[in-house]
């Protein structure tokens, strides 16, 4: 191994000369240019908050990349959670949003955020192609692939017959114990509990939700509902059709039942995803892109064929739902617009009523 000879103390220490004033600033300027060029040849994104399903979302956000090359950056929330717990961070965010698209598994927490004045409008070109009544007329959101409030009920420990063919059923003391709801603190069942107090008006709806705490059991979402009605443990559930129509093709003893069909009922309720655009959101040209790629008959179809069966709602989709649709059965009337004005009044009984409800 080669040695150093010692340095002699004597000799001429060495130093490096200072960089000229000049040299530095060029390095600086160079380095400025390639960090500057690093960050406008960086992939685009685009930041989503969704509800839906992460198993039915992520292959389409999977797909969108895919064609467009912008990344998709998703956040999901639990089953037990999601709608409100996304809708209370968009609004805790309002001063420096994070979220470019909220991808809602219903509707009335995105008109929330539009009466909050966080929704952008934006005139999508395939946007205006669906009905007026799954739109805003401002553009800012718009409703698509819906699925329908529907009872699933457990084959073997019901015949055809004895089965309930109405939510009232979940209220009635000849059902108790027997049959399940999920929380109605979020998601699709705090959308139907917002729907029904607007119908109904509060002090029927509240008697309903009194009878319905005392009667049924309360589980975590719609998902868990559907498993345990499916495994026998309650006879009948209400839940959403995608989660009925998982275990409907996996051969699980279970049939769905529109509810509320008769002459006086109220009808089935249907409830539409939607998507908007957040106001001042960090990527607005890439959130344009992802809101048109959504809103095309191609995810529509997908989202129909796929496990959660969702109900077309644009009319360039031709390809008939394995559910029912608006068109085939009696569908009910919603104002959505006033169920969501009346939310935080809603959302308090809700709380007060089923916080501790198992």
């Amino acid at each position: 191994m080669p040695t150093f000879p010692p340095q002699d103390s004597h000799s001429k220490r060495t130093t490096m000369p200072r960089p000229a004033p000049l040299a530095v600033s060029l390095v600086l300027a160079v380095v400025a240019v390639v960090t500057t060029g690093c960050r406008e040849h960086a992939a685009p994104e685009v930041v989503v908050y969704t509800a839906l399903d992460e198993d039915f979302s992520r292959p389409i956000f999977a797909d969108f990349t895919r064609e467009t090359g912008i990344e998709v950056l998703a956040k999901y929330d639990a089953e037990s959670t999601k709608t409100v717990a996304l809708t209370q961070a968009i609004l805790a965010e309002r001063d420096r949003p994070r979220c470019d698209v909220f991808w809602n598994n219903e509707l009335v927490n995105t008109l929330r955020l539009d009466e909050a004045g966080l929704l952008a409008a934006y005139d999508s070109p395939v946007g205006t192609k669906y009905p007026a009544e799954y739109r805003s007329a401002e553009d800012h959101w718009f409703g698509f692939a819906a699925r329908a409030r529907v009872l699933i009920v457990n084959t073997d420990l019901l015949e055809e017959g004895e089965r309930p063919d109405s939510i009232l059923a979940l209220a009635d003391e000849r059902w108790q114990g027997r049959c399940a709801i999920a929380k109605p603190l979020a998601g699709t069942t705090a959308s139907h509990a917002a729907v029904l107090f607007a119908t109904w008006g509060p002090e029927r709806a509240e008697e309903f939700f009194h009878g319905v705490k005392q009667n049924a059991a309360v589980v975590a979402g719609n998902k868990q509902v559907a498993l345990a009605v499916a495994a026998g443990r309650y006879a009948f559930g209400l839940t959403d059709t995608d989660d009925a129509m998982i275990e409907v093709e996996r051969g699980a003893p279970v049939a769905i039942v529109y509810p509320d069909q008769g002459p006086d009922g109220l009808g089935t309720l249907f409830i539409p995803n939607t998507l908007g655009m957040i106001r001042g959101g960090p990527n607005p040209a890439a959130a344009k892109k992802l809101v048109d790629y959504l809103l095309s008959p191609a995810v529509e179809q997908k989202l129909a064929a796929g496990p959660s069966a969702q109900i077309p709602l644009n009319p360039a989709v031709d390809q008939p739902p394995r559910v029912e649709s608006p068109r085939t059965v009696r569908a009910m009337p919603v104002d959505f617009a006033a169920a969501a004005e009346n939310w935080d009044r809603v959302a308090q009984f809700l709380r007060d009523e089923f916080a501790t409800a198992q």
